[in-house]
């Protein structure tokens, strides 16, 4: 029988919580390649962001820039993700941008 003590749950609870999404405010930066991105917000490649760290999350295949130190932390994949649906992310970051007024 496999026991897991309430310790070893809660630990994987909060990490299952902490998964990063990208920042939506960022969305007028995502796919320009001029490195105004801001950290957590969306990107299509390191030349996005302001820290060149653009990382994966493994949970929605998303990019987003982090800083470098932090980009194997709560589910991202470390740093030189180049997004392979660019295309359609950049559509979805524009129609954000649209619906922000910004």
């Amino acid at each position: 029988m496999v026991r897991i003590n309430t310790a070893a749950f809660l630990a994987f609870a909060i990490t299952a919580l902490a998964q990063v999404t990208p920042n939506n405010a960022g969305a007028k930066d995502v796919g320009q390649g001029n490195g105004q991105q801001f950290i957590t917000g969306g990107c299509t490649s390191d030349a996005d962001c302001s820290s060149a760290c653009c990382a994966q999350v493994e949970t929605t295949g998303l990019g987003v820039c982090s800083a470098e130190a932090a980009s194997l932390q709560n589910g991202k994949l470390g740093c030189g993700f180049v997004d392979p649906n660019a295309e359609q992310t950049i559509a979805d970051a524009q129609a954000q941008v649209e619906k922000q007024g910004f």
